[in-house]
């Protein structure tokens, strides 16, 4: 594929630069969005600070609003097209003591969107368990 799309990557503590990255299909159990928004939160500046144990570059961003535009394999419940939002949990392991007792906030092996992956300061994202519905909150859909 020779699709690309921009984002704004961190890479190293400070240091901004856009880049063209490339477009890539999602993974298993994963969901492409075209990003419509991306907010800035306080530890979006953690991420650019390098507060945050990162592999850089990185793009930061967790509060993304966008479209899904491609699914992975295995994916149920979502459709193209379909508006969502991404949020900075990015997926629980499911196996620890906390996961294990449906406390998948406080996961031991959290992963953290704009940290562990790359987050919204882009025109897409790629979402697993941390992408949520807007319809509901929007009033789209009705």
């Amino acid at each position: 594929m020779n699709e690309t799309y921009r984002a704004i990557e961190i890479t190293r503590p400070g240091e901004f630069s856009e880049v063209r990255k490339p477009l890539l299909d999602p993974g298993p159990d994963q969901v492409r969005i075209r990003v419509e928004a991306c907010g800035v939160c306080h530890s979006d500046a953690g991420t650019v600070e390098g507060l945050f144990p990162i592999d850089w570059p990185r793009v930061p961003g967790h509060e993304v609003v966008g479209r899904i535009d491609a699914l992975g394999s295995g994916v149920r419940g979502w459709a193209v097209g379909q508006r969502v939002g991404v949020g900075f949990l990015g997926g629980s392991c499911g196996y620890c003591e906390f996961c294990r007792n449906g406390d998948l906030v406080n996961c031991r092996n959290q992963e953290y969107t704009g940290i562990h992956h790359d987050g919204g300061y882009a025109d897409a994202v790629r979402g697993a368990h941390d992408v949520q519905r807007t319809e509901k909150r929007t009033g789209e859909g009705r």
